[in-house]
């Protein structure tokens, strides 16, 4: 068992007006094999803290502790971030022209695991989770998310999530451009991947859609830069009703 715990976190950015506060004071646990969902509106600070946890150098921590299974994930690079098993899936996900997806995917699990992987179970391993992500062969020669469309890029992240087998994964705004097969089979690689290997998420998502597909043991919303209120998947089914507009009337000055 494995737990990810973020305590009274500040985060804040540097502006052409100054520090920005972003998150002011975010608490949240997660352990191994459980689905938080993260809902608020545009702007409320979700993907900041997605951010923080990977370890972006744009984001300041000026207050409050991550700790990782009791490690301060604070101290660590962002590649032993990688290593210590968090993964970040990525709202946009980033083109790399010159590496392809098969040397980038074995380099990257060999930096993971400290040594290379088999070669013969490595190429089932990655033909078996592209084959489950409806991926064609070809993908693999391709360079890096180039030219990849929307889908094609998000199904790239769960591939490697799939491959690169974290203890949590904080995936930010997966959802977004994808639609309704494609959300289908990306869906099924988060379930696959937590399932396989009782791994913890943390889903950062605008609509409950995502939560037809996986299932959220915990929902959050996220206003202002902290969580406001806490529930099961009832909650994420009112806020589809109700929107937000009620937690931000409250958030609203006097």
């Amino acid at each position: 068992m494995s737990t990810l715990e973020i305590k009274d976190l500040h985060v804040s950015i540097e502006t052409d007006q100054g520090d920005k506060e972003i998150l002011k004071g975010v608490s949240l646990t997660i352990k191994s094999g459980e689905t938080h969902a993260l809902m608020g509106p545009n702007g409320s600070g979700k993907s900041t803290l997605a951010q923080a946890i990977a370890g972006h150098p744009s984001y300041t921590v000026t207050s409050g502790e991550i700790l990782l299974d009791g490690e301060d994930v604070l101290e660590m690079e962002v590649d032993e971030r990688a290593q210590a098993g968090l993964f970040l899936a990525m709202q946009y996900p980033v083109e790399v022209p010159g590496v392809s997806m098969s040397n980038f995917l074995r380099t990257a699990k060999t930096a993971l695991d400290g040594e290379a992987p088999a070669i013969r179970t490595w190429t089932k391993d990655v033909r078996t989770a592209m084959d489950n992500l409806e991926m064609e062969t070809a993908f693999a020669t391709r360079n890096v998310n180039e030219g990849f469309s929307g889908g094609e890029k998000k199904r790239a992240e769960i591939l490697q999530l799939e491959l690169f087998k974290p203890k949590f994964a904080i995936l930010d705004e997966t959802d977004s451009g994808l639609d309704i097969d494609a959300l289908r089979v990306v869906s099924a690689g988060v379930n696959r991947a937590q399932e396989n290997n009782d791994m913890g998420s943390m889903l950062i998502t605008h609509y409950t859609r995502i939560l037809r597909y996986i299932k959220p043991d915990f929902v959050h919303v996220f206003v202002d830069g902290k969580i406001v209120d806490s529930g099961g998947e009832e909650l994420a089914d009112r806020l589809e009703d109700e929107g937000y507009v009620n937690y931000e009337k409250t958030e609203a000055p006097a």
